[in-house]
């Protein structure tokens, strides 16, 4: 494993996925029980994709007072829980098992047709979770999109602002990296920058090669993870692995 201070925050090369695993279930467990001491409660934020599945599934087993945290989704494609593509159904199938069951979650699908139709009731759902999250877990596409902030995606510029809403409804440009899921539900900037920690886990010869692209020059929306990146309140700390 070796550590250095990137420009944007720490960023750790872990030897393999288990390495990191482990190094990570831990540092989240120690930040969520701090925050249990300190405040009562903790809010958690995590995201979908294969990269974070070995983590939630060694993080359910956590010896914490679950009970008194809320996890709520980074982002959803817009298909009912039970689907192919559901990161409700993902997370519950993998965080929320054994103790991590009685956490308190918080998804962003709701019943209506489309995001943009169901915003509004998501909005209301995310205001009601303490915040700044205590964590946040992130991914990291190929493409720079982190959460479901889509290069030039419809949507983008209001999930990107620095200040506003919480959610944003997208609508992504079909490619490899969404498949048919285009239609989506996002956490804002404006939700995730202010969190007390950001973890963002990449896996990868090309989400590393994307990673170092969105550090230097270019437009937000070509990459989006960007947002982040160049935001100063964000405490971005990156994990990596071949």
């Amino acid at each position: 494993m070796a550590s250095i201070l990137s420009l944007i925050g720490p960023f750790t090369a872990h030897a393999d996925a288990r390495t990191m695993t482990a190094q990570v279930r831990q540092s989240v467990t120690e930040a969520l029980a701090a925050a249990l001491r300190e405040r009562g409660r903790a809010s958690l934020a995590v995201s979908g994709g294969s990269t974070p599945k070995a983590l939630y599934e060694a993080l359910s087993a956590a010896p914490l007072d679950w009970a008194s945290v809320t996890v709520v989704l980074v982002d959803e494609r817009w298909v009912d829980p039970g689907l192919a593509g559901s990161n409700e159904t993902f997370v519950r199938k993998t965080l929320l098992q054994g103790p991590a069951a009685a956490a308190r979650f918080v998804g962003l699908k709701t019943p209506d047709p489309t995001p943009q139709a169901g915003r509004d009731e998501a909005e209301r759902r995310v205001a009601a979770v303490p915040r700044p999250f205590d964590l946040a877990i992130l991914g990291l596409g190929p493409d720079g999109h982190t959460a479901s902030w889509f290069p030039h995606a419809a949507g983008l510029q209001e999930a990107i602002a620095a200040r506003g809403p919480l959610t944003a409804a997208i609508t992504a440009r079909q490619s490899e990296v969404t498949g048919p899921f285009t239609e989506r539900l996002t956490l804002t900037r404006a939700a995730l920058a202010d969190a007390r920690r950001l973890i963002l886990l990449i896996k990868g010869e090309d989400k590393r090669r994307a990673f170092e692209t969105a550090q230097g020059p270019g437009r937000v929306e070509d990459m989006p993870v960007r947002a982040l990146i160049r935001d100063e309140r964000a405490r971005l700390e990156t994990h990596w692995c071949p």
